[in-house]
Parts: structure tokens; C-alpha cells; sequence
């Protein structure tokens, strides 16, 4: 009895999650066979997190083996093949080993229900494999599921992806009509493909029309119209946009712009948002100072590259080897350039004794 008060449910699942984070997935399911020595009859439930847990640290070929291998004792259904079938799509991303594992799940007699087949379109939307992913999306339909919001903003990123924004917007209107309200993940999937596609008038519509109808615009939103803004202008309109809809920079947006800003040698913009950062909350990290001072050096501000150098490190921030290797050549080049400069002078200064003596 002392040893079952020792344990709870919460705190071994805890561990076989660490397990799993760890890679160790023998350990992960040792621990999980252990549960009954501490009163815990493993169930479904048990099980499916044990499936999920495995999943997202991408142990996903050990997970389909443990759901195959344990049919005798958890018996099959959608959930857990649907956690596996998750995993290849979303956290491994193989188009590949998610088409295997649908054709698994169709041999084994497995029902797909929404949960399966936006698991696919979305791993198709993702490979930007337009073609599979209506084929994907029309055999759903035919088959009587409905699709969610979630299907919607895959296959609307599908089409936007491939350029067709007029059909992207049309499925836009037709969920509506259904009765399924975009969000500002349906927007970002929207606005994101226009603007690697450099088709900013549109990503910009966009965006206009999510703000109108009181959607909240993300950070992900901000960044790619960041990525396509030409001009320091633009960029701090931008941020004054998303000050004035409540939505706060993050670390990677400064350092994106710092990018951006050194690539267009606007050292002033540079200094102005590094200076920002603190009154956002943020001190800046390991990243932002590698950046900043790389941005610094190749801009020829190579003393103010060498201050913040040696800022970095007093914060305790290892420089990378590139960093490190890039001020030490120039602290050993200004100092040979000191030392040539005090060889020249010297010799400069014997040649002129010797001229005023034979004169």
C-alpha cells in the first residue's frame, strides 16, 4: 500500500513523457507496463497518451508498431490510429509514410473520419501538393464527412500556395456559408502564401479584410508581411499596426528586422529597434546579439561590433566561432596596422636624421 501512495497516474505519464522526449522509448513503454504495480490499470486512455507522447517527440515508427502489436489488448479504432497517422503527417511531415499508413489503416479496416483525412490534407497542403490535397478534400465530401475548420484552412493554404487566390477566396465564402466562421489561422493561410509568392496588393487585401471583421492578427500574420515590406517606413508602420491591435512583437520579429535593416544598410533603423526591445519587455538574447553584431561589422561599424561583443559575452551568451573568429581577425589586424604604423614612423624619422646630416 505505501508504494501505490507513492505514485499517481499524472506522475508516471509525466515520466514515460520524458522518456519519450528523450528518445528512450523502451523505457517509455517499461514504464508504462509498470503501471499496475502502482494500482493503475492502464486503459485506452492510458494507452492513446502513450501513443501521442511517443508522436509528437517524433518516435512515430515506434508508436505504429506498439498500436499494431497491442491489438489483442486495446483493440482497434480511429482514435489511435489517428494519433499515428498525426504523427507521420504533422510531426514527421512524410507525405511518403502518411500515404503508407492510410493505405494501413484502409487493409485493417479502420474507418477515416475528419480527424484522418485533415491530418492528410494538411500534410499535403504543407508539401504544396495541390492536386492530392482536392483529391483528398472531394473524397471526403463524397464520403458524407463534413469538414472543419481545420480542413478548410489546409485546403485554403493549398490554393493560395498554388496561386489560385480566387478559389482560395471562393472556399473562404462557401465555408461561411456553411456555417464554419474563418479565423485567423483561415487568414494566415491566405495572406502567408501570398507573400512568398511576392503577390503583396493581395496578402495586403487580406489582411485588411481579417482586421474588418474583428479577427486578431497574429504574430505569424505580421511576419510575412514583414518579410515582403521594402522600405524602413513600411516596417514601422507595421509595428505601429500591430501596437495598435494589441499584438506584441516577439524576439524573432526584432531579429528578422534587424536582418532585414542591416541588408539595407539603415544603421540608424538598427540602433532604433535594438533600443526598443526593453521597452517591449524583451532583453535580447544569444540570437539577436549574433545578428546584431554580424549586422554591425558588415555595415563597418566594427567598433560598436567589438562593444557589443563583449557585452554579449559579460551577459554569459557563448559567441558562436564565426562571431569570435571574425573579431579576433580584425583586433589582430588593427593592432598590425598599429604596430606598422609605429615601424614607419620610427623609420621615418631616421631617414630625416640622416638627409639633414648630408645637407
Amino acid at each position: 500500500m505505501r508504494r501505490r501512495s507513492l505514485a499517481s497516474p499524472r506522475a508516471v505519464l509525466l515520466l514515460i513523457r520524458r522518456y519519450c522526449a528523450a528518445r528512450d522509448v523502451a523505457s517509455a513503454i517499461a514504464a508504462f507496463r509498470s503501471l499496475p504495480s502502482f494500482g493503475i490499470e492502464p486503459g485506452v486512455t492510458q494507452f492513446h497518451g502513450l501513443l501521442s507522447a511517443l508522436c509528437r517527440y517524433k518516435n512515430v515508427k515506434d508508436a505504429e508498431h506498439l498500436l499494431l502489436s497491442s491489438g489483442k489488448e486495446f483493440p482497434f479504432e480511429t482514435k489511435g490510429f489517428n494519433i499515428v497517422l498525426s504523427g507521420w503527417c504533422n510531426m514527421v511531415c512524410s507525405t511518403r509514410e502518411a500515404k503508407r499508413f492510410w493505405a494501413v489503416m484502409e487493409l485493417r479496416g479502420i474507418a477515416r473520419d475528419v480527424v484522418s483525412y485533415g491530418s492528410m490534407i494538411s500534410c499535403f497542403s504543407k508539401a504544396g501538393s495541390l492536386d492530392s490535397v482536392m483529391k483528398l478534400f472531394n473524397r471526403m465530401k463524397e464520403a458524407g464527412i463534413v469538414p472543419d475548420r481545420k480542413v478548410y484552412n489546409a485546403v485554403v493554404h493549398a490554393l493560395a500556395k498554388g496561386r489560385c487566390v480566387d478559389e482560395a477566396r471562393a472556399l473562404v465564402r462557401s465555408m461561411e456559408e456553411k456555417g464554419v466562421a474563418p479565423d485567423t489561422a483561415t487568414y494566415n493561410s491566405l495572406i502567408r502564401p501570398l507573400c512568398k509568392a511576392r503577390q503583396v496588393q493581395e496578402a495586403r487585401e487580406m489582411f485588411d479584410e481579417m482586421v474588418g471583421r474583428g479577427l486578431l492578427a497574429s504574430v505569424r500574420t505580421f511576419h510575412a508581411l514583414f518579410d515582403v515590406a521594402t522600405s524602413p517606413t513600411e516596417v514601422f508602420d507595421l509595428l505601429d499596426k500591430m501596437k495598435a491591435l494589441h499584438c506584441e512583437p516577439e524576439m524573432d520579429t526584432y531579429i528578422m528586422l534587424i536582418r532585414k535593416f542591416c541588408r539595407w544598410k539603415q544603421h540608424d533603423s538598427v540602433e532604433k529597434l535594438w533600443n526598443a526591445m526593453p521597452a517591449n519587455g524583451l532583453t535580447p538574447d544569444r540570437s539577436a546579439y549574433i545578428v546584431f553584431i554580424h549586422g554591425l561589422f558588415l555595415n563597418g561599424k566594427l567598433e560598436e561590433a567589438a562593444k557589443y561583443f563583449e557585452e554579449m559575452k559579460a551577459k554569459g551568451f557563448s559567441p558562436e566561432e564565426k562571431t569570435e573568429s571574425m573579431i579576433q581577425a580584425w583586433r589582430s589586424g588593427r593592432e598590425l596596422a598599429k604596430a606598422s604604423a609605429s615601424v614607419g614612423s620610427k623609420h621615418g624619422s631616421v631617414s630625416l636624421k640622416v638627409t639633414r646630416r648630408e645637407w
